[in-house]
C-alpha cells in the first residue's frame, strides 16, 4: 500500500540559498526509497478555509520505504536546509488500498459508535 509524506509549507517572499541547494538535492535522497513528487508547490485552488502556504506529497510504495527515508542519513543531511528557513509541518501517512470504500468505512465507524453508546 502507498504512503506518503505531506508538507504544509509557508515559505517567505524569497527564498534563503539554502532552500535552493534543499531542493536541488532532495531528490538524491528520495531515489534509494522509490520516493516521488506527486504535488511541489503547484498553485492552490482552496475551495473550504484558509491555506496560506504551498503543499508538497512525496509518494513511496510503503510507510516503511517513507520512514527509512525520512530517518536516512542522507535526508538528515540536508532537512535544516528547508528547515531553518521555511516554517511547516510535515507528516508521514499510509494511503488506502485501491478498493477503498468510504461508505463501507462509514458503516463501520457508525457501528463502533453506536456500540459504544450502549456500554
Amino acid at each position: 500500500m502507498p504512503a506518503y509524506a505531506l508538507a504544509y509549507q509557508v515559505p517567505p517572499a524569497e527564498l534563503h540559498e539554502e532552500v535552493y541547494e534543499y531542493m536541488e538535492r532532495i531528490q538524491d535522497t528520495l531515489d534509494p526509497f522509490g520516493g516521488r513528487f506527486l504535488v511541489h508547490g503547484a498553485p492552490l485552488d482552496v475551495r473550504e478555509g484558509d491555506w496560506p502556504g504551498v503543499l508538497v506529497i512525496i509518494e513511496f510504495p510503503a510507510i516503511e520505504q517513507a520512514r527509512a527515508w525520512y530517518d536516512s542519513p542522507a535526508y538528515r543531511a540536508i532537512k535544516r536546509l528547508r528547515a531553518d528557513h521555511i516554517p511547516g509541518v510535515l507528516v508521514l501517512v499510509d494511503g488506502v488500498e485501491p478498493e477503498h470504500d468510504s461508505a463501507a468505512m462509514a458503516a463501520g465507524l457508525r457501528a463502533a459508535a453506536q456500540a459504544a453508546r450502549t456500554l
